[in-house]
């Protein structure tokens, strides 16, 4: 016994370091596989995302290269709290967060319908949803032709119906925001729909089926079933939508190019202009920080808001 015990005493430190170096193997094995995603995160996001930090206390033209540099302390940001255009943008963005409930409460509605109602159930899953997945830019550019004012389609068909002054939508300071939204609003229903649809059928049967013998009608049914049980899917698209709102460009820049009198200009697309065209990196640093922060205050309000109102 004293001769195993001794043998086996002597093992143990050789066990342990194949333990060990089965166990770093795995690790560097692991890095290995992920390296590449890390590279790419730390290269296109992380690393953006520090330089932005630090060249929004800078005033900085990239033309002039690194010699151009200038520190200026939080004077970018005290310049932002006074720019009407900025102002503005930020404004134009607080109404274009309208879109969300419009579109998610269509979208349930659809989904409502498509899921009891409706045949060819996936014919009209693929219509509504061609226009979220198809190019931006053809889907804004189809609207420019209706939207025309003298010549398009929809102007066409109000003066048709009787209406001597119809609106000149895109080109109107008025309309053109609305127009967007509107845009944005059928493009984003599609997607929205497929979401709710996915929800809907995971309600189990038998609970309507319950409420229904209890005498619930259709409006008690999907105000004390559907609606909870939908909660997490609306909490799930009411953040993600209202962080694309805040990420709109595309529309704007096939559309309006932000205006007319600046009537469409939304953060991203003042800070593009900034950026790109007046060359002022340090300056758009300052807005994009100023969205970085706007974006994280709505979704941390939806994280605590949404304690009293999901049901998981």
């Amino acid at each position: 016994m004293n001769y195993n015990s001794s043998v086996a005493s002597a093992e143990r430190p050789v066990v342990r370091r194949r333990i060990g170096s089965l166990r770093w193997m795995e690790s560097l094995t692991g890095l290995l596989f992920v390296s590449p995603m890390l590279i790419g995160v730390t290269v296109l996001t992380l690393m953006p995302i520090m330089a932005t930090i630090v060249l929004s206390f800078a005033d900085w033209n990239f033309v002039a290269g690194i010699q151009g540099l200038h520190w200026v302390g939080f004077d970018n940001f005290q310049t932002l709290a006074s720019d009407e255009t900025f102002l503005k943008s930020m404004s134009n963005n607080a109404v274009f967060l309208l879109t969300v409930p419009i579109y998610m409460a269509i979208s349930l509605l659809l989904a409502i319908l498509i899921n009891k109602h409706v045949y060819l159930k996936s014919f009209f899953k693929v219509a509504y949803f061609m226009p979220y997945i198809s190019s931006v830019v053809a889907v804004a550019t189809v609207w420019m032709v209706l939207f025309n004012p003298s010549s398009g389609p929809v102007n066409q068909f109000l003066t048709a119906l009787g209406m001597e002054n119809p609106p000149k939508w895109i080109a109107d300071p008025a309309y053109a925001l609305p127009s967007l939204m509107m845009v944005s609003v059928w493009v984003s229903i599609g997607f929205n729909m497929i979401i709710y649809m996915a929800g809907l059928q995971s309600i189990p049967n038998d609970l309507y089926e319950a409420a229904s013998i209890d005498g619930a009608n259709g409006w008690v049914r999907f105000q004390k079933i559907t609606l909870p049980l939908l909660s997490p899917t609306t909490f799930f698209l009411l953040v993600s939508g209202i962080i694309a709102t805040f990420k709109v460009f595309d529309l704007i820049a096939v559309l309006t190019k932000g205006g007319p009198l600046k009537s469409t200009t939304m953060m991203v697309w003042y800070l593009y202009e900034t950026a790109f065209i007046n060359l002022k990196i340090g300056y758009a640093s300052s807005m994009a920080m100023v969205l970085f922060m706007c974006v994280l205050a709505i979704t941390l309000l939806q994280w605590i808001g949404q304690k009293k109102w999901v049901n998981y």
